[in-house]
């Protein structure tokens, strides 16, 4: 260290570039010392090559500000000012009020003493007294401590069967579809299709132009020359005949549905596109106006 002081003399007098990098290079190790001694302290998500980065930006300042007049040793001065820097970077980055870290630092000294004195045996009830703390308290401040260690949804976990996965891949996605609905509705389609396919071919038009078409009744009496309240029967009758065809038809299929046999009618409604539509009114004239 003796002849990084008289580098620092040198810089101090010159204010050279290149003497300053060789103190730099002089006191990596210092730094990397430092950073490993924190590392033990640190959660998951900070690793050491950060903490050399944070106590580089610490070296730099000591460097720069050091002063040999005032009767410190460079490797003092400058382990306070890397020490420091590596611990504020971290603190930045932590959204937990120094007070909850001053307690958790007490909890983790508590039970480090408890241990010592009871060989390893420590419950809540002890380290609670311990901290002269409530139980509703103490159950808080161990809350709080959960919430200051983070992890990284990129780190992998193991599952039962051995497949290595990301931690994002087990975080369930609340607007991806249940699974059993995709196949109760592939199958509900399949079966209405297949009824549909069975109806006399009238029923499946005037079913084609109101629900797909999306023609008025007044549009479908002209196409088909009928009044519009001959085409409400005609439409009423066919969701008739479709709602029995299914009803039947998922008595021989045996579905693996969780719905009831009624929900024939509401699939025939949500397939046909028109959410508002059922087939009770329909059959009492309400939706067609009729």
């Amino acid at each position: 260290m003796a002849a990084v002081e008289e580098l620092l003399r040198e810089y101090r007098a010159t204010g050279a570039e290149s003497v300053k990098h060789q103190v730099m290079i002089s006191c990596l190790p210092l730094v990397k010392y430092l950073a490993g001694r924190l590392m033990v302290r640190m959660p998951s998500v900070i690793e050491q090559e950060d903490l050399e980065s944070y106590g580089l930006f610490g070296l730099l300042e000591a460097v720069e500000k050091y002063n040999p007049d005032l009767g410190v040793s460079f490797k003092t001065y400058a382990h306070n000012r890397i020490r420091g820097s590596m611990i504020d970077e971290v603190r930045k980055m932590s959204w937990i009020p120094r007070s909850v870290l001053q307690k958790v630092q007490k909890l983790s000294a508590a039970k480090e003493e408890l241990q010592r004195i009871h060989g390893g045996d420590v419950n809540d009830e002890m380290l609670a007294q311990a901290l002269g703390l409530e139980m509703p308290d103490y159950y808080k401040l161990i809350l709080n401590t959960g919430q200051m260690y983070l992890a990284s949804l990129d780190e992998s976990a193991m599952t039962h069967e051995g497949e290595q996965l990301s931690l994002v891949d087990f975080i369930s996605d609340p607007d991806s579809p249940d699974p059993l609905t995709v196949i109760e509705d592939k199958e509900s389609r399949e079966i209405l299709a297949q009824c549909i396919s069975e109806l006399p071919e009238k029923d499946q038009l005037i079913l084609s132009l109101y629900y797909h078409e999306k023609l008025t009744l007044k549009e479908i009496s002209k196409i088909l020359t009928v009044s519009e309240s001959r085409v409400c029967q005609l439409h009423t009758r066919a969701i008739g005949r479709l709602r029995k065809s299914m009803n039947v038809e998922a008595d021989i299929k045996k579905p693996t549905s969780r719905k009831s046999k009624k929900d024939g009618v509401s699939t025939v409604t949500k397939i046909t596109g028109d959410s508002q539509t059922d087939t009770s009114k329909i059959e009492k004239g309400v939706v067609l106006g009729c």
